[in-house]
């Protein structure tokens, strides 16, 4: 599933629809979702209620599905914030009791077309990526991951201003500079556009 990321995504159904009003999509999740944590071990995830009743996800805007038209949603699955680890748990617990799979994702309609890619140097660093819509309130938060030739883009986010902020994952070596956080402002995302920020240095 990590493999859709920079743009890349996958078709999960295609299906014909009576018309009337779309106001949710609900996902029955498989009881096969693991981790491998930093240890090097795997953990089964548990997802409250994700196998039973499924996870509801509302749409922000009720959508209306009329006769003979074509309609495209986006699942944009986040992560970064999905995988919760339990505060109580302690090394020599079962293992499935460690983290939870809480999903976070975001759907979004066809009209919602905006991108924002860009680099980061050193691609080593590895940076988590968040972009967070500040003209908006409250800011709204998307986050992603840089891949091993340091690029990333974000796909489908709503048009306005951002603030892009990167956090390295890893350490440099010894004998380099360290790896630093960084942020840009004034980032503008425009509906059928993607917006190149170019390179952002993490040293």
């Amino acid at each position: 599933m990590l493999d859709y990321v920079n743009g890349r995504s996958a078709l999960l159904v295609s299906s014909d629809f009576d018309p009337g009003t779309l106001k949710e999509i609900r996902l029955l999740l498989g009881s096969d979702s693991y981790v491998v944590g930093r240890d090097g071990q795997r953990y089964d995830l548990k997802t409250p209620s994700g196998q039973s009743s499924g996870v509801k996800l509302k749409l922000s805007k009720e959508s209306l599905v009329q006769d003979g038209s074509t309609y495209q949603f986006l699942l944009d699955f986040d992560v970064a914030r999905s995988i919760v680890e339990r505060g109580n748990w302690k090394p020599g617990n079962d293992k499935k009791e460690r983290y939870l799979l809480k999903p976070v994702i975001r759907i979004l309609a066809q009209d919602i077309k905006g991108g924002l890619r860009g680099t980061v140097a050193p691609a080593a660093a590895l940076p988590q990526i968040l972009a967070i819509h500040s003209s908006i309130t409250p800011a709204d938060t998307f986050s992603t991951s840089a891949d091993a030739s340091g690029a990333f883009q974000f796909s489908s986010v709503p048009s306005g201003v951002y603030r892009v902020e990167f956090y390295p994952t890893t350490t440099a070596p010894v004998n380099q500079a360290s790896y630093k956080p960084a942020t840009r402002t004034g980032v503008t995302v425009t509906n059928d556009q993607v917006t190149d920020i170019g390179s952002t240095p993490l040293q």
